[in-house]
């Protein structure tokens, strides 16, 4: 008998019986300066990590702010204002900027954060050195031109999404009212279209990505491998595009749905977000369904990250599986602690997946 009981010790303190939990980072009703665990954070979208421990996140319409969580728990806002809508400040300091209706940000090999301003149809630069923020691609004129040139001198259409290339050469960015993601070169500041010729529909599987349509690119993400991976809200799927320049469809059924398990039977609902995990996977905000969801490429699987599907706000504290959500609308994992950082965008708050 005390032979069993400290097998059964063991077997309860191993690693294989820790379970994830749910913990709020940010959100309540307090004020810049306090813990960001009880701040006020207004529709959260983007966030990402700078190097030292900050978490910075952007708030979208009813915000126009560029937030930063300090490794000790403190919230302070680095640029805009709250709710003050704008395109003003370039060259200037960020306190004094104004944005339009942010859904993105990317800290860049530079180590400075890039900005999806959305709205202004471009993407800014906030450097948290000398506290400014300035222009990067996009006139801040809607149109489409550009390609081959300056990213700078450049139009889009709504600059949803932002990202670089995990080796650091490139920006990438989703012009979805053109049904583009297009590519600046950051050693030449050139802009290119990557995919999507601007015409609305599914994309041929083994095609060439510039010259298919996309239904409404919201999101994109470049892997290790150099895969394209793209998110479709209204096309309700994710695609791929490989090194060779082919695109294909590996999840979702185009439909609005909700389920797991053999990926292209899996039905999202308005996904918004996506991200690429440490071990290679897509993690996907499946944003209508008030769930995150992980894309398998190994497996062709979509498995069931957080939320059971239920709009709310219960779950803080437990298993991110029994958690609720509001319009979840952004995804990412923390480079070096594997944490998964989630916008809860309608509940304006930020929560993230730990390990016990």
């Amino acid at each position: 008998m005390p032979c069993l009981r400290a097998l059964l010790v063991v077997l309860f303190l191993s690693p294989a019986t820790r379970a994830d939990k749910l913990v709020l980072v940010a959100g309540g009703d307090g004020p810049d300066g306090g813990p960001a665990a009880g701040a006020k954070v207004v529709q959260p979208f983007g966030v990402d990590f700078m190097p030292g421990g900050p978490v910075v996140l952007v708030e979208m319409a009813k915000g126009e702010r560029l937030r930063a969580v300090t490794p000790d728990g403190k919230i302070t806002t680095l640029a805009g204002a709250l709710g003050e809508k704008g395109h003003a400040g370039d060259g200037g300091p960020g306190d004094k900027a104004t944005f339009n209706g942010m859904h993105s940000l990317a800290v860049g090999p530079d180590l400075k954060v890039y900005l999806a301003d959305t709205w202004n149809n471009c993407v800014r630069v906030y450097d948290p050195q000398t506290k400014t923020v300035s222009a990067f691609a996009g006139t801040g004129e809607k149109g489409f031109s550009g390609d081959g040139g300056p990213a700078a001198k450049a139009k889009f259409g709504g600059c949803f999404c932002v990202s670089f290339d995990p080796a650091g050469t490139a920006c990438f960015i989703t012009d979805l009212d053109n049904r583009r993601i297009r590519k600046v070169d950051l050693k030449t500041g050139v802009v290119a279209t990557v995919a999507g010729n601007g015409q609305k529909g599914v994309p041929k599987d083994g095609e060439p990505a510039v010259d298919q349509p996309l239904v409404d690119p919201r999101a994109h993400a470049v892997d290790r491998d150099g895969n394209l991976y793209i998110l479709e809200r209204g096309g309700h799927a994710l695609r791929v595009v490989s090194p060779d320049g082919r695109i294909r469809t590996v999840a979702g059924t185009g439909r609005a749905g909700m389920g797991v398990g053999a990926a292209l039977a899996a039905a999202m609902n308005g996904p918004k977000h996506l991200c690429i995990d440490r071990d290679g996977t897509v993690l996907i905000a499946d944003t209508e369904n008030h769930r995150i969801v992980r894309y398998v490429p190994a497996k062709g699987e979509v498995v069931l990250v957080a939320g059971t599907g239920r709009r709310g706000t219960a779950g803080v504290g437990g298993d991110p599986r029994a958690a609720e959500f509001n319009q979840p609308h952004g995804i990412i994992a923390h480079p070096r602690t594997g944490e998964l950082f989630i916008s809860d965008a309608s509940n304006g708050r930020v929560l993230k997946i730990v390990r016990e």
